[in-house]
């Protein structure tokens, strides 16, 4: 079981508490009770009953949060594709297979852990493995983020990842039978297949193509909200914004180019868009010999980068809420690489390190549903903390190499998770 209960306040340390407007803090003490932060105090007035750990000055922060995870893959790129679907069948066989099949996930999620991300949002998955990995995961059973459990996401025949982690729904009593097994799954949230994707595309310039009728949009996001589930969506054209936003949806995952009525739209909904740069990138910006991208694949690859980057930044610029994931499980987007997201969003969406630190921080927790729970180093919340050497407000890569990771109180000294040298050597020019 992996439980810490005693009481300890981190000293000598320079604190970034996850606030929009978050500036170094020195001085201070953060006691730490077994899994909460108990309070934070000048650092000469630590309370009696904590042990002090000297943290050498290094940088204290609220544990990252991804916002649009796939457990069931590993983001490494495969020279010769494979059939998800049929992969998923046999996993899903029979007992063994399954217990295999979580296995796998939970490395996975061990994985995220260890690169500093101590929440996760799935967003499609393979049969009920989310929510019983988010179960034991807070049991302190296994080592592995606080997980927000969809489950497999409602998709069409022919739709976006339809047979792999999202089930093709025929019709709205289809569509409407998977919510109800969601249901009784105790999912978190819901995740609708809307439109295809960029490898979905059967034509050069038409990504992003809707799918999912509107009325069965309708159908499912009535009843996930008489439920009490919110509805994340897969949209990657603003003809599926519209539809997603118009019929419902709460958040819409990637995002696409704006007009002035989209942008009345999200305002009436209420909805945010989690921005996800990273699985577009490879395919808009490698060279096609390295990424095996069709002139098809790579043009529209440009489009959608296009139209998640001019998303987010239309959506900053007129109020509307931005989350960030990173798409983890797509070609080149592996699940220790979080920070790279944050990165992007900097660079392309021109964000200061600040705020696409609070995005991926408290931001995030609040438009997840958790910001009472995670998000920021305050008192009475989740001990969900980071260490690092150097300043992440002067440089985000200060990320990729952390000194510790603080979940629910339990502690990962020196976390090394294990990397993909060839993928990180091919990402790494995009970083400047």
């Amino acid at each position: 079981m992996y439980h810490n209960d005693k009481k300890y306040a981190l000293t000598n340390c320079v604190l970034l508490d996850g606030s929009e407007h978050m500036e170094p803090q020195t001085g201070k003490a953060v006691c730490i009770g077994g899994e909460k932060i108990n309070e934070i105090v000048d650092a000469q007035h630590i309370p009696a009953g904590y042990e002090a750990v000297d943290l050498g000055g290094k940088y204290v922060l609220p544990g990252l949060i991804n916002m649009h995870v796939h457990l069931p893959a590993s983001g490494k790129p495969k020279k010769k594709a494979s059939d998800p679907k049929k992969l998923v069948k046999l996993i899903t066989s029979c007992a063994l297979t399954n217990r295999i099949g979580v296995n796998m996930c939970e490395g996975y999620a061990k994985t995220e852990l260890l690169s500093g991300v101590t929440t996760i949002r799935t967003v499609g998955g393979v049969a009920d493995y989310d929510t019983k990995i988010r179960d034991l995961a807070a049991a302190g059973k296994i080592l592995a983020p606080r997980v927000l459990a969809s489950n497999m996401a409602v998709s069409v025949p022919g739709g976006h990842m339809a047979g792999s982690v999202a089930v093709a729904a025929h019709n709205n009593a289809e569509a409407l039978a998977q919510l109800r097994r969601a249901g009784e799954q105790e999912v978190d949230l819901v995740k609708l297949m809307i439109t295809g994707g960029v490898l979905d595309a059967t034509q050069k310039g038409t990504p992003g193509e809707l799918k999912m009728k509107p009325e069965m949009v309708r159908a499912v996001c009535d009843e996930a909200h008489r439920l009490g589930y919110p509805v994340a969506a897969h949209t990657e054209s603003p003809e599926g914004v519209k539809v997603a936003l118009e019929n419902g949806v709460d958040s819409i995952e990637h995002g696409a180019k704006m007009d002035e009525e989209t942008i009345r739209l999200y305002k009436e909904r209420g909805a945010f868009v989690c921005t996800t740069i990273s699985p577009a990138l490879p395919y808009a910006l490698f060279d096609p010999a390295i990424s095996g991208a069709s002139e098809k694949d790579q043009y529209n690859g440009r489009i959608v980068f296009d139209g998640v980057v001019e998303s987010a930044r239309t959506a900053l610029a007129n109020g509307i809420p931005v989350g960030l994931g990173n798409d983890v499980g797509c070609p080149y987007v592996t699940q220790y690489d979080f920070w790279r997201e944050l990165c992007y969003f900097h660079k392309y969406c021109g964000v200061s390190n600040q705020f696409a630190l609070y995005t991926a921080t408290l931001r995030n927790a609040r438009l997840a549903g958790v910001g009472d729970v995670t998000g920021s180093i305050e008192a009475g919340k989740s001990a969900d903390f980071i260490v690092t050497r150097k300043n992440p407000l002067d440089d985000l890569t200060a990320l990729r190499q952390l000194e510790l990771v603080v979940c629910r109180g339990r502690a990962v000294h020196k976390p090394a998770p294990k990397r993909n040298k060839t993928v990180d050597a091919l990402l790494d020019p995009y970083l400047a």
